[in-house]
This record gives structure tokens, C-alpha cells and sequence, in this order.
């Protein structure tokens, strides 16, 4: 745990290991959504995983302020980041769960219906779809754009730290 934290920091270590609850959490959404109807998914199964991978990670979080953290620079400590970096990087991560709520919403809805409809040439159907490739379109895009911004400010903050000649 102390080699994970010195190496991504204490915001860092939060975040990777908030998966181990998040993950499961995702699949016991995406299982409730499809259970009614083929009655092969278990929901109650990943919700308990979930669940007690949850308390498990508070746990984990509580013991998380004793670990003795080497002083660096880190990219994604909030303590260090400057103002722009901050915005850049809720930016990225806003857009990137536009996307990741695209593919979800792509995983979970019956597309026959809308293109069935799109096959047959109504004018609603075709602006509908198109609207949805451009919602992905502009949630990649604006990843992307802030995800360059972000990291640039990163650069900027790490090149004031390092002092001259070391």
C-alpha cells in the first residue's frame, strides 16, 4: 500500500482503488436492467460484491491518512494542481463519462426499433440518431481537448517546481 501511495499519491490511490467497488457496483446496474427479462442475470450477486467491496474500500481510505508519503510531484493530487489544472481535469472527466454513458446507454437500449425506422426513411428517427453520434462525437472531442489542456498545465506546474540546476 505505502509503494502505491508514494506512487500516485494519496488522491491517486483513492481513485484506482475506488474501482474495486465501482466496477462491481456497474455491473450489478447493467445486470437490474437486463434481469426481468432473460432471467439469466444474477443483480443481487454483484450488488453484495459491491457492496462489501465498498465497506472494504472506506476501510482502506480510513487507514489511507497514516501512510507516510514522500514529497513530489504528483500529477493528480489535488493539493499541488493549480486552478487550471483543476478545470481542465473535471473537464476530461466530465466528457469522459458522457462517453462512458454512451456506451452504457448503447449496451442497454433495443436499437431495433430506431433503426428499423431509420431504414424506412422517417425524418425524426434520422435527426434522433444523428443526434446521438454527434452527443459521442462531442464527448470524445472535448475528452480529448481537456485532457491536453490538463496536461499541460500539468507540465507548466511541474517546470515551476524544479529548481534550477537540479
Amino acid at each position: 500500500m505505502t509503494r502505491l501511495v508514494n506512487r500516485f499519491g494519496r488522491t491517486g490511490f483513492a481513485a484506482l482503488t475506488s474501482l474495486a467497488w465501482a466496477l462491481p457496483m456497474a455491473a450489478w446496474a447493467g445486470s437490474s436492467d437486463l434481469s426481468p427479462y432473460d432471467k439469466t442475470a444474477y443483480p443481487w450477486i454483484a450488488l453484495a460484491i459491491g457492496l462489501v467491496m465498498l465497506v472494504l474500500w472506506i476501510v482502506l481510505l480510513t487507514r489511507l491518512g497514516g501512510v507516510e508519503v514522500e514529497t513530489r510531484q504528483r500529477r493528480f493530487d489535488i493539493g499541488q494542481m493549480s486552478s487550471a489544472e483543476k478545470r481542465w481535469t473535471l473537464g476530461a472527466i466530465a466528457f469522459a463519462t458522457g462517453v462512458i454513458a454512451w456506451f452504457n446507454a448503447g449496451a442497454t437500449v433495443e436499437w431495433g426499433p430506431l433503426m428499423s425506422a431509420v431504414a424506412e426513411g422517417k425524418p425524426g428517427p434520422i435527426v434522433l440518431l444523428l443526434g446521438i453520434a454527434a452527443f459521442l462525437v462531442v464527448m470524445v472531442a472535448g475528452a480529448w481537448l481537456c485532457w491536453r489542456r490538463a496536461s499541460a498545465a500539468y507540465r507548466a506546474r511541474v517546470l515551476i517546481y524544479v529548481k534550477p540546476g537540479g
